[in-house]
């Protein structure tokens, strides 16, 4: 049910921001309390309130005359945030040159969570710090790291 309601929405964001500069980054259907539909978007410059709050009107109209969530949600449209998580391609590309926090499924040298430069990505791997190479199978997450 998630998966169907995430790529349906998914397509409906894509035709609403197919002539804005704004970019759609991620879209997410999860129950925790309540059910929430998050839309994550964001732009060269970043992202402001008021282009959350008219996508955001535009989603709710568009979700309303095409009624195919049976559930009662919250949508949320908002940035992805500082911590983002980097999931494809474009996010590699993006974010090329920065460093980033990955979370291993198994530990690497005794470590599940390793920091470093990304240098490098293809379709099945990355790679940080110029010669650390680790495949996309085997990570759990990877987002932009964060120094306090």
């Amino acid at each position: 049910m998630a998966n169907y309601v995430e790529k349906k929405v998914l397509e409906v964001v894509k035709e609403l921001l197919s002539e804005k500069e704004l970019e759609l980054v991620n879209v997410e259907y999860v129950k925790e309390r309540d059910w929430y539909l998050r839309v994550f978007i964001d732009k060269n410059g970043g992202i402001e309130i008021d282009d959350c709050q008219q996508l955001s009107e535009q989603i709710e109209n568009k979700l309303d005359e095409m009624d195919f969530i049976k559930d009662s949600y919250i949508l949320e449209v908002s940035s992805p945030g500082l911590d983002r998580v980097l999931k494809n391609e474009k996010d590699f590309e993006h974010e090329l040159g920065k460093v980033v926090d990955i979370t291993m499924y198994a530990p690497v040298n005794g470590e599940k969570i390793i920091v470093g430069k990304l240098t490098s990505y293809d379709k099945d791997s990355i790679i940080l710090d110029g010669d650390k190479k680790f495949l996309l199978e085997k990570i759990a997450c990877i987002r932009l790291h964060i120094e306090f």
